[in-house]
C-alpha cells in the first residue's frame, strides 16, 4: 500500500514510526514531514494546508491510502479533495472536522446528543457578551470558537480578566478569525484527561487516554501550550471507565452525526473533566493528539496501517486493535521563549544516546536539518517518549533520556507524571 501522511510534527513522527511496521506498506511519503520522520519514508515539501498540491502529488504517485495528522487540512477540506478523486481518507470530511473547528458547533451537537457538557452560550458581539459575564460566577471559561493552535481557551479568574479576554478576541485580533466569535461556559473542577478513539462512523474502538499537561512551567504554572508531556493510562482512569467515558460523550456523537449525514470517521479526542457528577466533555479534536499520540501509539500491538485503511471504508469491525499494558510517558522539550517567540537554530545533538536507554524514543516535533547538522526549527522541539511496566521508573528512565541530550536552548518541564504518580 502506498501512503501519504500530512503533517510535520512530533504526532506524525509517531504514526509514521507504526504505519512503518506494516507487512502491508510498499512506500510511505511524509507532507512535509521532518528529520525524524524521513527514517521511515520520504519526505515531500508540501504544506500541511496546500490541498491542491497534496491531491495532485498523490494521484500522480498512485497513493492508496492519505493519512491527515494535524487539524488544519481536516477543517480545509482534504478527506472531501480525496473523495472527488476516489483516494482513500483516514479522517473526517471537512463539515465533520467542524467538531475541532467550531466550539459552537461541538456545543450544539452535545445538547442534541444530551453529552455531558458544560453550561455555555457563544457571542459575536463584545457588548452583549459583557452583560453576560456581569451574570456569571468565576473563574469562567472564554473560548475562542475556531482554530488557535491549542492555545485558544482561557480561564479567567475574575471579572476584569475574563472582560478584557473578550475585548481582546471580539475586538481587538487575539487569535485573529478564531476568536471572531467566542464561547463562554462554566469552569468544570476535577482531573482534566483525554481520552481517544477510532471511528468509522457507526462504530466507536477504544485507543486509550492520556493526561496532558499543558502549562509550560512545573506546578501547571504560567501560560498553556500545545502540550508540555503526557502519561498514558492514567493510572486513575482504567478501561471500564475509559469504556464508560466513550458511552457517555463519544458513541451518542457518532449517532447524532450519522443523523445530520455527516458520519464521523477518523479519530476522535475527546477531552473530559472527570467531575464529582462523572465525565464532562470540555472539547473534541479530531485527530491524534500532540504530544499524547508519541505515548499512545508506542503501546500499539496492532497494525496501525491495516486499522486506517478500514476505518476509512467504514470496516473497522474486520481490524484487530490492541495495545499494551505498559505505562507510557513523554516529556517534551521546548526552545527558550515558547509558548511566545521560541530561540530557533540552536543545535541539537546526542540523541543517540538517549535512544539507547530501555525503551526510549526520541520523536522529532520541531526540527530541522542544516548543513548537516540538527537544529531546533520550533517552539516545541523533541519528545522523549519511554515505556515501562512501571511509571515511576519510565519517569526516571525519560529524564535521564532527557539529560543526555545536548541543546543548549532546550526547557522542558520536570514533573511531568508526578499528578498520576500521586494518585
Amino acid at each position: 500500500m502506498r501512503v501519504l501522511l500530512v503533517g510535520s510534527g512530533g504526532r506524525e513522527h509517531a504514526i509514521a514510526m507504526a504505519i512503518a511496521r506494516s507487512p502491508k506498506l510498499t512506500e510511505l511519503f511524509i507532507a512535509p514531514g521532518n528529520p525524524g520522520t524521513a527514517q521511515y519514508g520520504k519526505n515531500i515539501d508540501i504544506k500541511v494546508d496546500n490541498i491542491t498540491d497534496l491531491i495532485k502529488f498523490a494521484q500522480e504517485n498512485h497513493v492508496d491510502l492519505v493519512i491527515p495528522g494535524p487539524e488544519l487540512p481536516l477543517v480545509k477540506g482534504l478527506t472531501d479533495a480525496c473523495n472527488a478523486v476516489n483516494i482513500l481518507c483516514a479522517g473526517p470530511t471537512q463539515e465533520a472536522a467542524q467538531l475541532e473547528g467550531s466550539k459552537s458547533f461541538t456545543k450544539i451537537v452535545c445538547d442534541a446528543a444530551n453529552i455531558p457538557t458544560a453550561q455555555w452560550q457563544e457571542f459575536t458581539n463584545c457588548d452583549a457578551a459583557i452583560s453576560y459575564l456581569k451574570t456569571q460566577t468565576f473563574p469562567i471559561v472564554i473560548k475562542a470558537d475556531g482554530l488557535a493552535a491549542g492555545k485558544g481557551v482561557i480561564i479567567a479568574a475574575d471579572f476584569t480578566e475574563a472582560e478584557q479576554t473578550v475585548k481582546d478576541m471580539l475586538g481587538g485580533s487575539a487569535f485573529g478569525q478564531a476568536g471572531h466569535k467566542v464561547v463562554i461556559e462554566e469552569f468544570l473542577t476535577g482531573e482534566e484527561v483525554s481520552l481517544f478513539a477510532f471511528c468509522d462512523g457507526e462504530t466507536a474502538v477504544l485507543i486509550g487516554a492520556a493526561q496532558d499537561h499543558k502549562r509550560i512551567g512545573d506546578d501547571d504554572t504560567g501560560p498553556n501550550t500545545g502540550g508540555m508531556g503526557a502519561v498514558s493510562p492514567p493510572p486513575f482512569f482504567d478501561k471500564a471507565a475509559q469504556e464508560h467515558a466513550l458511552d457517555l460523550t463519544v458513541r451518542p456523537m457518532l449517532k447524532e452525526m450519522s443523523q445530520r449525514e455527516t458520519p464521523f470517521r477518523g479519530v476522535i479526542f475527546a477531552g473530559l473533566m472527570l467531575t464529582d457528577k462523572g465525565p464532562y466533555l470540555i472539547e473534541y479534536n479530531t485527530r491524534f493528539g500532540d504530544p499524547e499520540a508519541e505515548v499512545l501509539l508506542p503501546r500499539l500491538q496492532s497494525d496501525l496501517l491495516e486499522i486506517l485503511f478500514n476505518l476509512s471504508q467504514g470496516k473497522l469491525a474486520q481490524s484487530e486493535i490492541k495495545f499494551s499494558d505498559q505505562a507510557g510517558i513523554c516529556i517534551i522539550m521546548a526552545a527558550k521563549g515558547y509558548p511566545g517567540t521560541p530561540t530557533t537554530g540552536g543545535v541539537i545533538s546526542n540523541i543517540e544516546a538517549a535512544e539507547a536507554l530501555p525503551n526510549v524514543k526520541v520523536f522529532h516535533a520541531g526540527t530541522t536539518m542544516n548543513n548537516n547538522e540538527l537544529c531546533a526549527a520550533g517552539g516545541r522541539v523533541l519528545c522523549v517518549s519511554v515505556l515501562h511496566d512501571d511509571l515511576a521508573k519510565a519517569q526516571e528512565i525519560a529524564y535521564q533520556a532527557v539529560r543526555k541530550i545536548e541543546w543548549k536552548d532546550g526547557i522542558w518541564r520536570n514533573d511531568i507524571g508526578n499528578r498520576a504518580l500521586r494518585k
